[in-house]
């Protein structure tokens, strides 16, 4: 007798643990769609807070211009400013100013514009020295590395709305100071030297042996 009521209680426990086992995956299945719904709420409130731009670029291209270029590019600098562009500040800047603070990267390329170079400027004499009256470097290009280039800091009135046209004088001025910056630190000169000292190089595997160079005037 007693051992078939300690069988019995067993059988209960093994019953009562296995209709528990059933009721908890039923719960855990039931609670699936639930956390689902909630995941793609939180992704849709994320969308919604964080929205990825939308680019949409006119299928209609328009080229101005094609000009062939005999440019010899010889000296690049990669360069970053911190521009801060203000308007309406002052006692109530708090209530109608606007200013921001713009880190910018970009380059600076500069070079020898060949297509300048005129026939009479590369004289040969009778001791087969050849004088190359060479243009001067020139900047040819500056330009912001747009995926490098950010506003750091944005602060506007509380009575204004962002002035639309505040980055863009931002992003020019800082073209104009890393141009100037570039030419400080001599970017001319360095681009003139590396011109020539290519061109000697290949004036000389061109068999040419005594080679001069000279500025031409502006």
């Amino acid at each position: 007798m007693k051992k078939a009521y300690v069988f019995l209680i067993v059988t209960l426990a093994l019953v009562i643990a296995i209709a528990s086992w059933a009721v908890a995956a039923s719960f855990t299945r039931a609670l699936e769609p639930v956390g689902e719904l909630r995941a793609q709420v939180s992704t849709q409130v994320a969308a919604l807070l964080h929205p990825t731009p939308t680019l949409l670029p006119d299928p209609v291209t328009i080229v101005h211009e094609v000009r062939s270029l005999a440019r010899l590019e010889t000296m690049q600098y990669s360069v970053e400013k911190v521009i801060t562009a203000e308007t309406g500040q002052g006692p109530f800047g708090f209530l109608f100013g606007d200013r921001l603070l713009l880190v910018a990267h970009g380059t600076v390329i500069a070079g020898v514009d060949l297509d300048k170079l005129g026939l009479d400027d590369v004289q040969i004499d009778q001791q087969g020295q050849v004088t190359v009256s060479l243009p001067k470097a020139e900047i040819f290009l500056t330009a912001l590395d747009n995926e490098q280039t950010y506003v750091y800091d944005r602060e506007v009135g509380l009575l204004r709305k962002g002035d639309v046209q505040l980055e863009s004088a931002a992003r020019l001025a800082a073209e104009r100071a890393m141009e100037q910056s570039a030419i400080e630190d001599g970017i001319l000169e360095k681009a003139q030297a590396n011109a020539e000292s290519f061109l000697y190089r290949l004036l000389r595997d061109l068999g040419f042996s005594d080679v001069r160079f000279i500025v031409s005037p502006d």
